[in-house]
């Protein structure tokens, strides 16, 4: 199945999906609580423009035009305004099933037509504003400055001259339409000022080509480490050029690894840094897809090693090839409360800390976002990470 094929597939599924979430949205919001007939024409109209503008926005994006800027922004806020309205609306009913089969199963009395509709408002007004004060909630942390978020890792291979060796990880950023330069020079500042001794970006630098984003992402080289910044690709770098984008990073100064690894410290005092391509990779053609064993062929089993590896679930392969310390993203640690549950159907760990075997994983909320400006129960972080010998 070629791309163009796929890609038409897959958006034919999800404009499918983000139908039928409108128009649960409208029996249940609009319909049901029989508004009065201006509000129900107005917020009619306004569910079915907002339909019609998520599929637009993602053509827009790759637009230069000033105009189209606002319509991203409004799109990418009413997709997450759309998942919380969803999920709240469908715990209310839940709730409110369990409550009529009580009442249903203790009452033979026909249920009242008025008490059903003012049942029905009420639902929809407590629904808007949970949804609305979790969405406000959720805008406000998602554009909120990037915290620091601290962790130590003990390696039981690693030389004790080099217990206190501090890693700055950065992944997820999404560099596009609603994430430019200034939140990269943000970054940039955050992460030098951490005086590490390497940085690690770990995929989905961006959301766009080269030629679109070049100027966004060029403040990336000033940072400034110890034994070097490195990269290794994420899926949206597939999306958006993965070879233009690895030369570009290469001519700014950070170490792309594709399937390879470095050496980090000298001599005996040393440890192994490797990178691999997206798990994703494979698919889109030429030499790209993840190859730990190429990355590790001749290597020293009794040397400590760190992994960059865009998806956690690249774990699995880890442990069989006796990885220390694997460091991912991709998750965004689920980015909007509760959507980590279905993340984790995917992935063996959404956010945080885990032991596999003798590998360690950590994975990362993320240091931007995708799509929606909105972060609950998920915030975005630049991660100092200081390796400790056991």
């Amino acid at each position: 199945m070629s791309r163009v094929v796929s890609f038409a597939l897959f958006f034919s599924i999800m404009l499918t999906i983000v139908g039928g979430v409108h128009y649960y949205l409208w029996l249940r919001l609009v319909r049901d609580p029989a508004l009065p007939a201006l509000a129900y024409r107005g917020l009619s109209a306004l569910l079915v423009a907002f339909f019609v503008l998520v599929p637009v926005s993602f053509f827009l994006r790759r637009s230069e035009a000033g105009w189209t800027v606002p319509l991203v922004w409004v799109a990418s806020v009413w997709l997450g305004l759309l998942l919380l309205l969803f999920f709240t609306l469908l715990a209310a009913d839940v709730l409110r099933a369990g409550v009529t089969l009580v009442s249903k199963l203790s009452s033979e009395a026909a249920p009242d037509p008025t008490r059903r509709t003012a049942l029905a408002r009420i639902l929809a007004l407590g629904v808007a504003i949970v949804a609305g004060t979790l969405s406000a909630a959720a805008l406000r942390s998602g554009l909120a400055r990037v915290a620091l978020r601290e962790v130590d890792v003990v390696l039981k291979r690693l030389p004790r001259r080099l217990s206190g060796t501090t890693i700055v990880q950065l992944t997820d950023v999404h560099v596009g339409p609603t994430i430019g330069r200034e939140f990269i020079e943000q970054i940039v500042e955050s992460a030098n000022a951490q005086n590490a001794d390497i940085v690690a970006i770990t995929g989905d630098l961006v959301d766009g080509s080269v030629a679109e984003l070049r100027e966004h992402v060029a403040p990336l080289a000033k940072l400034r480490a110890r034994y070097g910044v490195y990269f290794a690709t994420g899926n949206h770098e597939y999306y958006s050029g993965a070879d233009d984008w690895c030369r570009e990073l290469e001519r700014i100064g950070i170490r792309v690894l594709r399937n390879e690894r470095v050496v980090i410290g000298e001599g005996e005092e040393s440890f192994d840094l490797a990178g691999i391509d997206d798990h994703s990779a494979a698919g889109f053609g030429g030499d790209h897809g993840a190859d730990l064993p190429r990355a590790l062929a001749g290597r020293d089993p009794a040397r400590e090693l760190v992994l960059l590896a865009h998806q956690p679930r690249a774990v699995f392969d880890a442990v069989r090839h006796g990885v220390g310390r694997q460091l991912s993203g991709h998750t965004h640690g689920g980015q909007i409360w509760p959507w980590n549950y279905f993340v984790r159907l995917q992935q063996p760990v959404v956010s945080g800390l885990a032991r596999f075997g003798e590998t360690i994983l950590y994975v990362s909320n993320g240091t931007g976002y995708w799509g929606p400006p909105m972060r609950l129960a998920a915030p975005a972080e630049i991660t100092r990470i200081r390796l400790l010998t056991a």
